[in-house]
């Protein structure tokens, strides 16, 4: 049987990377660039990273942690 859908295409980086780039956490939570930039200025969004060209990420292990923190108990 044959779809005449097309195959998706990934957008984002896999799992597997060790640093994140906005785009890649924004796709993640499906969020807008600019929620993220506010989240950052109010201190409540992942630790990051500032490269000397002013480009940012995020380590792997930081954003996992931070997803973490944000988990609420369900009773």
């Amino acid at each position: 049987m044959s779809t005449d859908q097309p195959t998706p295409v990934r957008t984002t980086r896999p799992r597997t990377s060790t640093r994140l780039t906005i785009p890649d956490v924004c796709a993640d939570l499906g969020i807008s660039r600019s929620t993220f930039y506010e989240w950052r200025a109010k201190g409540r969004g992942p630790r990051c990273i500032k490269l000397p060209n002013g480009d940012i990420r995020i380590n792997r292990a930081e954003y996992d942690r931070w997803l973490t923190t944000l988990e609420e108990v369900v009773l």
